[in-house]
Parts: C-alpha cells; structure tokens; sequence
C-alpha cells in the first residue's frame, strides 16, 4: 500500500510527532517554573535598628517570614523567607525607598531571591501595613513581579514611638510573586 518509501516517511513522521508530545512538556515545565505565580500567606516578624521613632532615619530591617506556599496548581508547601536591607528614612510612618532583600526557601530545595525597592506604608490606631513591591532575580518566578503585604502589630505601645522607639513588630504576611 504505502511501500518502503512511503513505510519509511510514516515511521519517521510518527517518530518525528512522538518525539516532539514527549520532549514539549518538558521544556515547557521549565519554563512554566518561571512563569507561573507563586502565593503564600503565613508571619512575620520584624526587627528594626536603630528602633522607629518619629524622626526618619536610615534604619536596617529584618524579619523572617513562615509561609504556606501554592506553587501551582492543588499544590502548596512550607517556605520560609529572610529579608534584610536599609530604608534610608524610615519612621514610625514609613519605610520610605527601602532597599531589601528577601531570600525565600521552599520546602521542595527551590529558592527564590526578591528586591524590593517601592513601599507603601499605612499606621492607623496602632496598626501597620507595609506593602514592598519589587522583583524575583533568581530562582522561582524569576523575572516577575513581587509583592509582600504586612499587617503587623508592634511589640510596644504605639506611644514608644515618641520615647524610646519601636524595636520590633509581628503580624500576618502575604508574599505573592506573578506577572
């Protein structure tokens, strides 16, 4: 019906066909680790030296988030996260043009490493929220957009912020990494 010629062009369409179902996926998994968004919701807690007071100052920041992380889809795992960085200003009020880095650990060995550079901070009866948005350069969601969202109480009375300071803060964290 087809003779070997004919035998030997199906063969190697169908190779050619099967080769390329079974070889796409996998190219596309790797790039779909880097595509695709990551969400997590856990704590952090922060640190702050020298402590917020009223007066903006450069300030170092840390904190360490635990987070519940989907990685894709119907699938999430334990991450935990380490930020550490300098606002040039930061108060009471706000972090002010922060520089922060955040390393993130997921509990499959992958990372991710975060810049933050934008802030937007909000203090009402006590309570912070501090929005960092920045950008995945390494690792998981590299190239994307990141953003942490913190709504903290700090360790103090609000008042410390007009004596000694506000050393620290604790409180629920959003880290959401996608386009």
């Amino acid at each position: 019906m087809f003779g070997r010629r004919g035998a030997a062009v199906a063969l190697s369409s169908l190779a050619l066909v099967v080769s390329s179902v079974v070889w796409a996926p996998a190219g596309q998994a790797h790039e779909s680790e880097h595509k695709e968004g990551v969400l997590c919701t856990g704590s952090s807690t922060s640190t702050y030296d020298p402590a917020l007071t009223l007066v903006p100052r450069q300030t170092r920041v840390r904190a360490r988030g635990n987070y519940e992380c989907t990685v894709e889809p119907g699938r999430t795992e334990p991450a935990t996260g380490y930020m550490e960085g300098k606002s040039p200003a930061a108060s009471c009020i706000t972090l002010d043009s922060p520089h922060l880095r955040e390393f993130v650990h997921y509990a499959d060995g992958k990372r991710s490493l975060i810049v933050y550079d934008r802030d937007t901070t909000l203090r009402v009866a006590g309570v912070l929220v501090v929005e960092l948005s920045g950008r995945v350069v390494e690792g998981r969601g590299e190239g994307l957009a990141a953003q942490r969202i913190v709504t903290a109480l700090p360790r103090q009375l609000p008042t410390e912020c007009l004596t000694s300071g506000l050393r620290g803060s604790e409180g629920g964290a959003r880290l959401e990494i996608g386009p």
